[in-house]
Formats: structure tokens, sequence, C-alpha cells
């Protein structure tokens, strides 16, 4: 007899060819059973709960391949700077939260875009009268650069002496001296400067970004980490048993002796937590003119980008990771910076032989359009952010212009060519919300409403080809594919109710879905306000 029954539903499983039941059977946190209501009702006993979906989705949770999981947490206790649209309301909300705080106290976060009041970056000028008693380092939401007030510079000791660093630079003002803005390795600088969190106040974000997880039906996050803190963090809830959704933790590359030293010791983990991905970094980003091109910028033509990691430290990286078996995890965003690694795979391979290594390429946001066969070739995972889609286009064209747009975001062609390609958010740079990752993905459509029709509309894909996206093909990304992923009999019971038919919507309202429950292993552990059942 089952434990758990939900009927009268729209059950998308997942599973390639099955079609859509009616109702699932769970026991003991797996599924037990997949069909219509009459057959999953002989399973249901006086001891059954049984939930009534009334015609709603269920799909398996939504799995997020990429994240920054903890600092998420930390941002929703931070200000937010995300929708400010002009350097009066940016100003404003540094000195409203500023006055919410104690004298001393470091303010991070924000998530800002310049782009939403014309693309002039921020100065300290804007904000140092307003924080006297703060340094203040707020990024912009991608993450590749931040502003710094100039007691966050001193503290940093950033001057106009400073020379940029390799993978970095300081933005100047005319005189030389640095106007606030810090882009890659530069902010390193203040980072070290940034007084360490405590266990409990890491502990503590954790919660608070896995309460919000579970309401968005994520179950399962990657968290890509810039250190070791997040798995000993990870580590510590598990052990607790305070451990809410499934974690793959990933440490940086630059530590891959470490790791394979972890994992020699510890094993790998388990089906709630797991680790051996080693995550390292190309380039930046294509809002902070730091994503690596083959041409320069159009709308600063004295870049084409940067290197953030020496190209030949990281190549050994790669190589001695994968000689020791461990999971090899790159970000990618420029055409030169995609095909620069696509070749360091490829080389790596044909040294060390076949084996199920599942390279990743994280963002693969720009791509040569040589470059989009080549992910099936090599076996190569395509790990992309939908939502990117929807912000980016509002400006992207500005920055590269009309001919190599046509391979931005490239999902349709990607999947056409055979690769995997596993949705996230990249969160706190992005929403997490799946749904509104699966709105981008098959609309297209720009948060500025310019592309109703959607931006490059060519690149739309499916609801389906989403959702697996978000479920089966993030699953493959963690070697997490034989336990979730799709809804069948043996498997985990990570399942996500949603609040209607979505494959009766037209695609223009699959933004106004929302998750109902959440289940992990068989026990709700979210339930919206306005009621689950």
């Amino acid at each position: 007899m089952a434990d758990l029954v939900l009927r009268d539903g729209v059950v998308w499983t997942g599973v390639a060819g099955a079609g859509r039941a009616e109702a699932v059977a769970v026991k003991d946190g797996e599924i037990l059973a997949v069909g219509s209501n009459a057959a999953i009702d002989v399973f249901v006993s006086d001891e059954t709960t049984v939930i009534s979906l009334q015609g709603r989705t269920l799909t398996p949770g939504f799995i997020d391949a990429h994240t920054h999981f903890i600092a998420g947490g930390f941002q929703l206790a931070s200000v937010d700077l995300r929708d400010a649209d002009s350097p009066e309301e940016f100003a404003r909300r540094i000195s409203e939260f500023a006055s919410s705080v104690p004298a001393g106290t470091w303010i991070t976060g924000g998530d800002w875009d310049h782009e939403m009041w014309g693309g002039e970056l921020p100065r300290t000028d804007w904000i140092d009268a307003l924080t006297p008693d703060h340094p203040v380092f707020v990024q912009r939401l991608d993450g590749h650069m931040a502003l710094a007030n100039s007691r966050a510079l001193q503290a940093g000791g950033v001057t106009t002496e400073t020379e940029d660093p390799a993978g970095g630079a300081i933005e100047r003002d005319a005189s030389g001296a640095p106007t606030g803005v810090l882009k890659d390795e530069a902010m390193s600088f203040v980072y070290a400067a940034i007084p360490a969190s405590t266990d409990e106040e890491v502990d503590r974000a954790l919660q608070a970004a896995a309460v919000h997880a579970l309401s968005l039906g994520v179950t399962q996050i990657h968290d890509m980490a810039y250190d070791w803190i997040g798995l000993e963090t990870y580590q510590r809830a598990h052990a607790s048993g305070d451990l809410p959704l499934r974690v793959y933790s990933v440490v940086p590359m630059a530590t891959w002796e470490r790791m394979r030293d972890y994992v020699a010791e510890n094993g790998r983990g388990d089906d709630r937590l797991w680790w051996g991905g080693l995550k390292a970094f190309v380039d930046g980003s294509l809002g902070s003119t730091t994503a690596w091109f083959y041409d320069v910028y159009d709308d600063e033509p004295e870049t084409a980008g940067l290197m953030t990691t020496d190209t030949t430290e990281l190549a050994s990286w790669i190589r001695s990771s994968d000689e020791s078996e461990m999971h090899v995890i790159v970000h990618a965003i420029g055409d030169k910076a995609n095909d620069w690694l696509l070749d360091v795979y490829e080389d790596v391979i044909g040294d060390h032989g076949p084996r199920d290594r599942r390279f990743r390429i994280e963002h693969a946001q720009h791509l040569s359009p040589g470059a989009l066969g080549r992910f099936a070739e090599l076996g190569v995972i395509a790990s992309m952010q939908p939502y990117h889609a929807a912000d980016d286009g509002r400006w992207a064209q500005k920055r590269i212009g009309p001919e190599r747009i046509k391979t931005t975001y490239a999902f349709r062609s990607l999947l056409d060519a055979g690769a995997t390609v596993a949705f996230g958010s990249d969160w706190t740079v992005a929403p997490l919300d799946p749904v509104e990752g699966i709105d981008a993905a098959v609309t297209r459509r720009t948060l500025d409403g310019a592309n109703p029709n959607g931006w490059i509309p060519q690149e739309r894909i499916s609801l389906e080809e989403s959702l697996i996206a978000y479920t089966s093909a993030a699953a493959r990304a963690g070697y997490m594919e034989a336990r979730v992923g799709t809804i069948e009999p043996g498997k985990l019971a990570d399942l996500a109710v949603l609040s209607g038919d979505i494959f009766l919507m037209d695609e223009k309202e699959l933004g106004s879905v929302h998750v109902d429950l959440t289940i992990v292993e068989g026990e709700v552990v979210y339930e919206h306000p306005a009621g689950g059942e």
C-alpha cells in the first residue's frame, strides 16, 4: 500500500514516449506506481494520504543545475538593486538599507544592472555621502563587476597607483583614479577585506535559500561555490538532518588536489549531498564586457573581453582534474572562450581515452557557428540559464552586433545538433524560479516587452523540451539520472505540483504559473499559502 497518492491530475513523467498519466503512488520515499486513477487506487489504504490534483500538472521536482546557493541565502537579507531603474533609485536603496543596519556593517549583494538606466556605470560619488559609516561593495547581477564606496576601496587597498590584476580591470576616471567599479579579478582586492561570516550566519543563509527554493518546486540544486565553505555547510546540515533538498556541491578547480584527496578519503556522498565537481572560469560576462570574443565589442571597441584565468594554468587544471576522474565544469560565455574550451576538452578526451566524464560548459552563451555541433560530438553538456536570454536580450545586440547575436543562447540549435542542454538559473544573477526560466526558453520574450514574439525566435524550444532541461537533463548533468529527474517506479519521489494544466495554456500565460506543492522523497515540504489541494 502507498504512503501517498496524488490523483486526478496531468502527470508529466518525463519518460520518453510514456505519455501523460493521471496519478502517482509513493511508498517509502520512492515512486511505487504511475498510471490512471483506477490503476493507482488499488494502492490506497486507510493509512494512505490522498491528494487530489484537480487537473493540475505534476512534474518531477525541478533541478537547478547552476546556482550560487548560499550566496543567494545571504542575498535574501541584503539590499535589492535588481530593478533599480535610475542612479537616484540605486543610491536611495543603498542609503535606506544602510540606515537599517549597525554602523560598520558591510553592505554587499545588490545585483544591480546599469542597463536599467541606460548603461552608465555607477560611481563611488553616487553613494559616498549616503554611506559614511558603512563599507559598501555591491555587485552587478552577473557577478563580474561590483561598485565599492570609498571606505570599501580603502579597505581593499585600491588606489590610483594600484595596477589592474591579471584577469581583471579597475575602472578609472580621466585622472586615473578608481571610480569604484572593479571587474572580475579586480574584485578580489575588496573581497579579501570583507570579514568572514560565522558558521551560524552561513547555516541561516542555507536554510533561507532552501525555503525559497522549495517554494518554487526546486528539489535539487548544483552549487557553484567560490570556496569550500558551502560543502562544509551542507555537511553540517546533512549530519544534523537539516538539509531539506538535494545538493551537488561544486568547489573551485584550483583546489582539484584537495578534492581528489577528499574523495579518496570520504567517497562522493549520497543521494542527498554529493561532490566531486570542480568549477573554473575562462572569461567574464557580456554585461561587464569581459566575456572573451574573437572580435571587439561594438559598444566598447577598445576591448574583446578578457581571460579571467591564465589559459595555460586552466588547461593544466582541466587535464589534472580529468585524470583524477573529477567532474570538470567550466564557465565560458564569449565565442572565443567557448571554442578555446571545446578545443581543450577535445585534446583531453583524445589523450585520456573514453569514459563517462560529462564535461560541462556553464552558460555557453555566445557560440561560433562551428561550436554548435561540437557539444554533441564531444559529449559536452551545455549548462545554460534561459532567463538570461529574456534579460540580456534587451541590450545584447549593442554589445556584439547583428551577426554574432544569431547564435546567442542557441537552445534550439544545440538540441537539434544532439547536445544535452541542462537548465538552471545562475541565482542570484537571475531569479531562481524555474517557471520564469521555462517561460523564457519557450517564448524568448524580453523583459522590456520589446520582443513579444521572441528575441531570436528561431532559438525557441518547446515546453516539453524546457521541462526536460530542468529535470532529467539537469539530473544527468549531476550524475543523478538513475535516482531522479523522471516519474517512474523506483525513483525518488521528488515532485512539483503546478497551479494549472500547463499543456492547455497559451504559452504567453506560462509566466503566471506558480507551484502549489513541493515534495521531496515523498514528504510534502512546501504548500502554497492558498492551499495545495
